[in-house]
């Protein structure tokens, strides 16, 4: 069986925004933020994400981080990635106007299953809304058992 490409940890870093410039939110008010790999432009993703969201953003990648000390980090199609050297991305964040979906690419595999239901056989989403009280103990919990399971190539 082939080998299959690791994600990329190697990047050119993010252009620098100015202060006074705000970032262009797309559909949903999903922050339009150059592909680049890395933490960079990820922490750029999760500061332009509108309003509550961006401090969920940030709990969820200290958490991410805390979980899976050597995570790979990228932004692609406008949402950031989390992925193990080797192994290919295991999990993906994207902002909606009511709510942050968090996709587990092998979500299928996961104890418990993520509720939310996906077209991909094995993908599961967890979705976080403003007012929801996150269960950082089960969130950390699907992270890990995540990252230990053959990623998405992408």
């Amino acid at each position: 069986m082939a080998k299959a490409k690791s994600p990329k940890v190697a990047a050119k870093p993010s252009e620098a925004r100015p202060a006074d410039v705000k970032p262009v939110l797309l559909s949903g008010g999903n922050p339009q933020i150059a592909k680049g790999y890395g933490d960079a432009p990820v922490q750029a993703y999760i500061a332009a994400m509108p309003g509550w969201k961006s401090e969920v953003g940030h709990r969820l990648d200290q958490l991410i981080v805390r979980a899976v000390p050597d995570v790979q980090k990228a932004v692609k199609w406008n949402s950031p990635f989390y992925g193990m050297e080797g192994e290919g991305w295991f999990l993906g964040i994207h902002c909606f106007t009511g709510y942050i979906k968090v996709a587990f690419f092998r979500g299928l595999s996961l104890e418990p299953v993520p509720p939310g239901e996906s077209k991909s056989k094995d993908t599961r989403y967890f979705h976080i809304h403003e007012d929801d009280q996150l269960d950082e103990a089960q969130f950390v919990s699907w992270v890990k058992q995540a990252s230990q399971l053959p990623g998405q190539r992408m």
